[in-house]
């Protein structure tokens, strides 16, 4: 039986969201859950949308969190296709677009991130593409499978994870492809040149031709299609579909509007919360791609964009709204299909933040895992075709401690194994 002398407010259908109200019920709250996403289909999760829907390995169905008959089930009330206009933060409601308006007692805002778009001449064009939600992979789908069955070209803007996982789908299906990246390597701004040459090398080898140092500057079509794309030292490429993969902007609208504290752009941007995912506004938390965490172990705030983010962070947060003691500190992880390479990331290391990388394994294999290190403190660590470390990486970033470097490069030494540095 609900209790309708509470309700916990959840904004945003995503796999956050989902796992906020999921936790809710687990957690034995009674009142009213209101789940409300601007999308027509049931929360789904992210990775299947570059992975394996995209590359017609998966159904459909396996992007979804739950059966959409488990909503109902466990008394979750879904305003699907509703987008949330305004937060009242003096009423405690929330404004839906068709004027409705719905009361709340604590606040989740799981709004997610929304792809950058590119400034340039030819946007408009039938054949650009973005991919962040699932109508956006069907029609990529539809559209690779098409380049590959007449021999077309895609051009892809960004050599981020996006842009990589979407070329070796679109090689897959027979695409002709070309990645421009104004950086040197492909995730110059995640792993740093070191490994960059790693992933240029991979996709390389199955085709994919990179275009680095320059920015795309027109997408040239006719009769509203794509023909073509220039870049910025005057080159043009070849395409019949273009996909912008140029990141993502967190989308603080509602946030800001409501005059919640938020984060600046040159520092990652997104809502400002603390530990506990709470907002300036103590009735108030944020989870997932919108929220800028102050990470309690790591010393630093962040805002990331990955799936393990939003499939822990979810939980956190509805335990947090309900009054318990929460202190978020995962280690940020994510993990990468491309071709016969997988990998898994935990940590954070971004260029500038480390002295040094340890190598362990056979690189040229591809089968080792990179360590990113500062003063001899493992920050972050990349599994790459090696599998089941992953709580061995993260413990040695959490333990904060110099190791023993050569222990860490000798694949003799187990992992759990290396010891502080002498």
């Amino acid at each position: 039986m609900v209790d309708a002398h509470r309700t916990f407010v959840i904004v945003g259908g995503g796999l956050a969201g989902a796992k906020a109200a999921e936790t809710l019920r687990a957690e034995g709250f009674t009142g009213r859950v209101i789940l409300i996403g601007d999308e027509r289909d049931h929360p789904y999760e992210r990775p299947p949308l570059s992975k394996g829907y995209l590359n017609g390995k998966e159904e459909r169905d396996s992007a979804f969190v739950h059966e959409p008959a488990w909503y109902a089930q466990h008394d979750i009330e879904l305003h699907l296709g509703q987008p949330v206009t305004a937060v009242d933060r003096e009423a405690r409601s929330v404004r839906l677009g068709d004027g409705t308006t719905v009361n709340y007692d604590k606040l989740l805002l799981a709004t997610g991130s929304e792809p950058r778009r590119l400034d340039i001449p030819g946007t408009d064009l039938a054949g650009v593409h973005h991919l962040r939600r699932l109508a956006h992979a069907d029609r990529l789908r539809q559209t690779l499978a098409g380049l590959g069955r007449d021999n077309g070209h895609l051009v892809i803007a960004g050599a981020g994870w996006i842009g990589l996982e979407v070329a070796a789908a679109a090689r897959g299906y027979g695409a002709e492809v070309t990645v421009v990246e104004p950086e040197p390597t492909p995730l110059h701004q995640v792993i740093g040149p070191e490994l960059g040459q790693l992933f240029t090398d991979l996709h390389r080898e199955h085709g994919v031709r990179f275009h680095f140092g320059a920015r795309l500057t027109e997408i040239i079509g006719q009769d509203g299609m794509v023909l073509a794309a220039r870049t910025d030292d005057g080159e043009e490429h070849p395409a019949h579909a273009v996909l912008a993969a140029i990141g993502a902007a967190p989308r603080t609208g509602l946030a800001e509007a409501a005059g919640l504290a938020l984060v600046d752009r040159a520092h990652g941007g997104g809502i400002a919360v603390d530990a506990s995912l709470r907002t300036s506004d103590p009735d108030i938390h944020a989870v997932g791609d919108v929220a800028a965490v102050h990470h309690p172990l790591l010393d630093l705030r962040l805002r990331v964009e990955h799936w393990a983010n939003a499939l822990n962070g979810g939980p956190a947060a509805a335990r947090a709204m309900l009054g318990q003691d929460v202190s978020y500190d995962r280690i940020p992880y994510f993990f990468s299909d491309q071709y016969d390479l997988g990998m898994e990331y935990s940590g954070w290391a971004p260029p500038g933040s480390y002295d040094q990388v340890v190598l362990r394994g056979d690189v040229g294999k591809r089968q080792f895992i990179a360590f990113w290190l500062k003063d001899r403190k493992v920050l972050a660590g990349m599994n790459v075709n090696v599998w089941d470390v992953t709580e061995d990486i993260q413990g040695l970033i959490r333990t904060g401690k110099p190791v023993d470097t050569d222990a860490l490069a000798n694949p003799a030494t187990a992992l759990s194994a290396v010891s502080p540095a002498p």
